[in-house]
């Protein structure tokens, strides 16, 4: 068990956890001359021979060093709320138990102190204090015992209701990767950088790798302290002491508010999604405000930006987005407290609702209907199939392993949920709603079907724009190769429809092509460019020319160059005389075909470098084959 003390200054939690104990802890020589705790303190020891180690963290009750207060309550299992007879309940006792609260720590047990100095109608009248402090939160119930440090009254029974606790104290889960806090870190002689803090999940073992820092450096493990003892595994619930080696590792790249973390678990960011709680006593919160954010044992700036509404009224909760000036850590369920601007007030508080927060549609209907699932269903397995029926794009399975610490091998995923498999990495989907997303892309390709008749139908991105499907390109390409895979489009090249779609012209284009088609029949083999076919109708060269190239998606006309297309009919006649050319000569000469056709020499390599694209001829050097496997050398096969 982790307990940790919480109370004003000078209310002597430090004498009370010696009285427990019977030892003095590791205080720094600065908090021995000035008779104050400004760091956190640590100490160990058996509340009852044979229990095993309890681990102590006492914290500074001065109000400059509640930053260092909120460094060690992360991770305790039980806080001991301390209360001087002589002062009472003060200010930073509010704010300490306020606090406390907000992390959702579990228990708590309230000490009186110094009851030597005081009457026992005193003792009695400040035990009302407290019981009228605690009555509105989670502690109402929670034991208090009056003690004193100096003669011992109380200490036993205090120690007791300490054993009593720590035997309904659950051990906590291993599942996870490993998350320590780190709070201390400091050199040894003959061992080199030890860093130190509470461990929040997982499972540490000699040897392991962890990534440091948001830097991501991987360290290893050369050796380790569990409860203050050396051990081979240390797990969630320890106090841990770390010796750590790695590349070029410095004391000096270690710091208060870093983090150790099972190597895949690293993700830093500076997008956080909140429960956030305003404390009852605040001012009215503003949208986008600054404030101090406490996450684990960091102390760093960001913005509140509310997502329910521009303010937040005292006592109220709201969805909130957290704007960070730097990278940090997170997994949901983390607590975390706000402080003012200035460090001087404790806002509230909040639970880490997503890490991974968007930046863009952060209070769309969908995203906010996230959010809710996120915080009434603390468990992956619970809160996945709500966020799949609110997450039209699909779910990283990466971004969720590190979003809840719940690696991928114990997942077990519902019967309605698929993993897709993407160019940029799988997603999960509900399997209702990747089927509602081909229904609808089907249904827009019909739409621009309608829309234009006379085309064969959109490219790949051109229909991703079309339908507007909240899906990034991969996605819809594994979407639409689905479709394609099932028969429900066809792709006729880069042209994409449905199998029963057949073009068709439009009333004017009809009327303008049968002006057009004498023109053609007119000029046989020498096609006129369509300039000259535009002036022979009257009409615009941009109308002639788009109404061509519709005809040659449809097969009708072919576009041998720019603006000279010639008919589909006169084209095969061209293929025909050059199969009896081949049957002539097999290598079939520039020369031949001018004279068989009767035109120039310019425009029948013209021709000729068609029917290469074609697939009908072959260049060699000055002459040409005949490819035998061309559709148009075997007209049966077409």
């Amino acid at each position: 068990m982790i307990v940790g003390t919480a109370g004003h200054i000078d209310h002597g939690k430090t004498s009370l956890l010696q009285a427990l104990t019977g030892q003095t802890g590791d205080r720094r020589p600065q908090e021995r001359e000035r008779g104050m705790t400004i760091d956190l303190g640590y100490l160990y020891a058996e509340l009852e021979p044979g229990v095993g180690l309890t681990g102590f963290i006492d914290v500074p009750g001065h109000e400059k060093f509640t930053h260092n207060m909120l460094a060690g309550a992360q991770g305790i299992d039980l806080v001991l709320l301390v209360v001087a007879a002589d002062d009472g309940v003060m200010p930073q006792t509010r704010e300490h138990l306020a606090i406390v609260e907000l992390l959702g720590i579990p228990r708590a047990l309230v000490a009186i102190t110094k009851c030597d100095r005081v009457e026992a109608g005193r003792v009695m009248a400040v035990r009302e204090q407290i019981t009228d402090l605690l009555a509105p939160g989670p502690f109402a119930k929670a034991p208090i015992v009056a003690v004193s440090s100096v003669s011992g009254q109380g200490i036993d029974e205090l120690r007791a209701a300490l054993l009593h606790t720590q035997n309904q104290v659950h051990e906590r889960s291993r599942a996870g990767g490993f998350r320590l806090a780190i709070d201390r870190a400091f050199s040894v002689a003959g061992a080199g950088i030890v860093v130190t803090g509470t461990a929040l999940s997982g499972v540490v073992t000699v040897g392991d790798k962890l990534a440091l820092g948001p830097s991501g450096k991987t360290v290893r493990v050369r050796g380790l302290h569990a409860q203050n003892q050396t051990a081979e595994q240390a797990c969630a619930g320890q106090r841990v002491a770390l010796n750590l080696s790695g590349e070029r590792l410095e004391l000096a790249q270690i710091h208060r508010g870093q983090w150790l973390l099972s190597e895949w678990l690293h993700a830093p960011t500076q997008r956080i999604d909140i429960d956030f709680q305003l404390l009852p006593g605040e001012r009215t919160f503003e949208h986008f405000h600054p404030v101090h954010l406490h996450l684990g044992t960091q102390d760093v700036i960001a913005r509140v930006a509310l997502l329910e509404g521009s303010r937040l009224h005292p006592g109220e909760r709201m969805f909130a987005q957290l704007l960070i000036n730097a990278p940090v850590h997170a997994v949901k369920g983390d607590r975390l407290i706000l402080r003012d601007q200035s460090a001087q007030r404790t806002l509230g508080g909040g639970q880490v609702l997503d890490p991974f927060a968007p930046a863009r549609h952060r209070r769309s209907p969908e995203r906010l209907a996230q959010l809710q699932a996120l915080a009434l269903h603390q468990t992956f397995e619970y809160a996945l199939p709500l966020l799949l029926n609110h997450s039209a794009a699909g779910l990283d399975p990466l971004r969720l392993e590190r979003q809840f610490n719940h690696p991928r091998v114990d997942w077990s995923l519902p019967q309605n949920v698929r993993l897709i498999d993407t160019r940029q990495g799988p997603l999960l989907f509900n399997v209702q709603r990747w089927g509602m997303l081909k229904f609808t892309l089907l249904e827009q390709l019909a739409r621009l079907h309608e829309l234009e008749p006379d085309q064969m139908g959109p490219d790949r991105d051109r229909l991703r724009r079309f339908s507007a499907l909240p899906l990034e390109r991969s996605t819809f390409i594994s979407l639409l190769d689905e479709l394609l895979a099932a028969g429900s489009i066809n792709a006729s090249g880069p042209w994409l429809h449905l199998p029963d779609h057949q073009v068709r012209l439009s009333a004017a284009d009809e009327i303008l092509w049968q002006q057009l088609q004498p023109l053609f029949e007119q000029a046989g083999f020498d096609p006129p460019w369509v300039r000259d076919l535009a002036k022979a109708v009257g009409e615009e060269d941009a109308n002639v020319r788009l109404l061509l190239r519709k005809l040659a998606r449809l097969g009708l006309t072919h576009q041998v160059v720019r603006d000279l297309f010639v008919t589909d009919i006169v084209l095969r006649q061209m293929a025909a005389m050059l199969l009896q050319l081949a049957q002539e000569n097999p290598q079939i000469q520039v020369t031949c075909v001018r004279d068989a056709l009767g035109l120039g020499r310019k425009r029948c390599i013209q021709f000729l470098e068609y029917f290469d694209r074609l697939g009908l001829t072959r260049r060699l050097g000055e002459h040409r084959l005949i490819r035998p496997d061309s559709a148009l050398a075997n007209p049966g096969a077409t």
